[in-house]
């Protein structure tokens, strides 16, 4: 069954996004993440400016594209539907719904604001996951 996380309290969702994936990419995990088409295209810029010195390898799926096979090893995979998702190990949700065919992977991360929309998505979320059966961990993100 699914892991499913939620990271609370995030002042930067997008820089704590970065964050999270450059910690992953260094510890060889294979991420997929999904949100709107708006949220993904400001993802990529991020990832490729938020640190003077590194780079997070990533690739942006749009949808209906297929994904070329000189990147198929690409350990961060951004896509709308996750009919295009390369990996099924970790998968980190930007959109407001629980996002289509989470359950094949292997965890699902959400990350919240101390935006009252943002919260309030996350709270009904939080439901549909717990009223499917899945252990929910919380985790509050300090400053």
């Amino acid at each position: 069954m699914t892991r499913v996380s939620f990271h609370f309290n995030v002042p930067h969702r997008l820089g704590y996004a970065c964050r999270l994936l450059r910690k992953a990419t260094r510890q060889n995990a294979r991420v997929t993440v999904t949100g709107t088409a708006a949220a993904l295209s400001e993802l990529d810029r991020a990832l490729w400016t938020f640190e003077a010195t590194e780079f997070v390898p990533h690739v942006m799926v749009r949808h209906g594209e297929a994904i070329p096979e000189r990147q198929r090893d690409t350990p961060v995979c951004l896509v709308e539907s996750l009919a295009g998702a390369l990996h099924h190990d970790v998968l980190l949700n930007l959109g407001a719904e629980p996002p289509a065919g989470f359950e094949s992977f292997e965890r699902l991360v959400e990350i919240v604001s101390t935006d009252d929309g943002d919260r309030a998505a996350a709270r009904a979320r939080w439901k549909h996951y717990a009223s499917r059966g899945y252990q929910i961990e919380k985790h509050e993100v300090e400053g």
